[in-house]
């Protein structure tokens, strides 16, 4: 017992003595903050790395519709939620969809500024410097030329911001054009070479490629020229005009549809005509992809193919309506789309008149006939003409449909969304009445996204000679992309502004951020007009879209205009 008495005396005292002040004082091993973040040669990879992180999410993987808004609104698609667009409504100063458009462009902007505010007096190498600086660049550049082509006008930032701002100016488009430019030139200078870079990462093609985009919009036509050039003269890259990749067995197939299959946007696959190339890996920490789910992914597939499932028709014999597709399934069916985005009338057909041969537009392309996978329908193992549907055919709704006209169940559409029989393994159900049937998580493109491929960049050239009235330098570029398509050829006759947006639409498709073309060439207005579900809506000054109301009443410092028409 005295013992015990005599540990709980000892143990009393030192609680005792540990309530102390000094035995409460920490003394941290290190500390991080925000003057400190950037220092080292790994701190300034960490953020450029979040770079591409901002960029994939606001272009591709942020939701299953904000990464569409570049192709809504445009000459290329329609969205079949709607029987008809209401562009009055959408281009507001409010819209939620604009005002995220500006705000993720800045982040851009801010996160490249930290970079090259913090640079000089870090410990990063002396030697290493340069190439941080030419990748800051290059992505405040990227974003600083899309806000001029959606806004105009608007603020140039050059540093980092490091406090409350409430009287930013709006500087002339012009003048963000000649800042992208000079960041865009210093990258090309100082990025590495395509062939000494990882897959995914920016090289100095990527920024000749960008240059010439930026030298177009600001109308300088020759320099333009000399941009592109320094990308297609490379030897490094090249037009694919064979079968390559991962799937060069699989018919029906050309080289154009090996461009989109999973595996076959890196060099690493023999592809030399990427230039930037978004990484999508599956199932890889921070890879943007999981097998097992479409959120996260980059919802192609989901939104641009047709949900096949509420496409039926009427089977005289069994006096019953019988869906001819089993949904969702692996193939050209659409695997599980839902079918809000489809293809315009002028990108299922106008474009495609007096092209000849030309494999862009064939079935396992451009997908117009469905195969029937439903061994119940009289229909099994046919094909399903969207061209020329069957009698009684039916869509959403229980509505009747009409030969080639689109609604959510079926229209025509690009397979270049979806990866037909090659799913990821953890989306195949395999029962053994249909083995391509898909589970209900379906619905990502697992492929890896081009941002820049070397076809645009010959159709930049084009768009360069054409400005300087070479239209028969234009044409021969554009024969260039049309030839390994096998398509007729193009006449220096023929070439105007408008054929080259054609031809884009032809190459590009849903691979496009078709927003940033049109309204670089304040071309929207003139391409709505041409689209009877937006003709009714669309404005001139939709050339340029509103301010965000929230940027003009945040920034009270200085007063704002807003832009014409809102």
């Amino acid at each position: 017992m005295k013992t015990w008495r005599k540990y709980w005396l000892m143990l009393m005292i030192l609680n005792m003595s540990a309530c102390g002040e000094k035995f409460l004082l920490e003394t941290p091993l290190d500390t991080l903050t925000a003057n400190r973040a950037f220092s080292t040669a790994a701190d300034f990879n960490a953020s450029v790395n979040d770079l591409y992180a901002l960029v994939r999410t606001e272009f591709y993987t942020a939701n299953d519709y904000d990464p569409m808004y570049w192709l809504y609104k445009t000459d290329l698609v329609t969205d079949l939620r709607r029987t008809e667009a209401n562009l009055a409504a959408d281009f507001v100063p409010t819209a939620g969809w604009i005002t995220l458009k500006w705000t993720n462009l800045y982040k851009i902007v801010a996160e490249a500024n930290t970079i090259l505010s913090r640079l000089p007096t870090s410990k990063a190498p002396d030697s290493e410097k340069p190439l941080f600086e030419a990748k800051a660049k290059f992505f405040r550049a990227f974003a600083y030329r899309a806000l001029a082509y959606l806004f105009g006008d608007v603020p140039l930032i050059t540093e980092e911001v490091v406090g409350e701002k409430i009287d930013f100016t709006r500087a002339a488009r012009k003048e963000v054009y000649k800042q992208a430019i000079a960041d865009l030139t210093f990258s090309a200078r100082n990025l590495k070479a395509i062939t000494a870079v990882k897959d995914g990462e920016i090289s100095n093609l990527a920024a000749q490629h960008l240059l010439a985009e930026v030298y177009l919009a600001d109308g300088q036509h020759s320099k333009a020229v000399e941009a592109a050039t320094a990308v297609i003269g490379d030897p490094s890259v090249a037009l694919m005009t064979e079968r390559f990749g991962s799937r060069t067995s699989v018919t029906p197939g050309d080289v154009y549809w090996d461009l989109f299959q999973i595996k076959n946007q890196n060099r690493a696959s023999g592809n030399k005509e990427g230039i930037w190339v978004i990484q999508m890996e599956t199932d890889i920490l921070g890879g943007a992809a999981l097998s097992n789910a479409w959120r996260g992914c980059y919802p192609l597939e989901r939104v641009h193919s047709p949900m096949v499932r509420d496409f039926v028709v009427y089977d005289p014999a069994a006096k019953k309506k019988v869906p001819p597709f089993l949904w969702p399934a692996s193939g050209y069916t659409g695997g599980r789309g839902v079918g809000f985005m489809g293809s315009s009338h002028y990108f299922m057909y106008d474009v495609w008149r007096n092209v000849g041969s030309d494999m862009r537009n064939a079935n396992h392309n451009f997908v117009r006939k469905f195969k029937s996978n439903n061994k119940e329908s009289p229909f099994f193992g046919q094909d399903i003409d969207f061209d020329n549907l069957p009698p009684e055919s039916i869509g959403q709704n229980g509505l009747p449909m009409r030969s080639g006209v689109p609604e959510r169940s079926l229209f025509a559409y690009q397979s270049k969304c979806t990866q037909p029989f090659n799913h990821p393994a953890a989306l195949y159900n395999n029962p053994p009445s249909y083995p391509d049937q898909l589970t209900h998580s379906a619905g990502g493109t697992y492929a890896d996204q081009y941002m820049f491929r070397l076809a645009e960049t010959y159709l930049l050239r084009a768009e360069g000679y054409l400005g300087l009235g070479m239209t028969d330098k234009a044409a021969a570029d554009i024969n260039v992309v049309r030839g390994r398509s096998k398509a007729t050829e193009a006449s220096p006759a023929e070439v105007t502004i408008d054929y080259i947006l054609d031809e884009r639409m032809r190459e590009l498709g849903v691979e496009e951020k078709r927003m940033l073309t049109l309204m670089r060439l304040g071309k929207l207005y003139d391409r709505l007009k041409l689209i009877a579900y937006y003709s009714g809506t669309v404005r001139p000054h939709h050339n340029l879209w509103p301010i965000p109301q929230t940027e003009i009443e945040r920034n009270r410092g200085v007063k704002w205009e807003q832009n014409t028409g809102y």
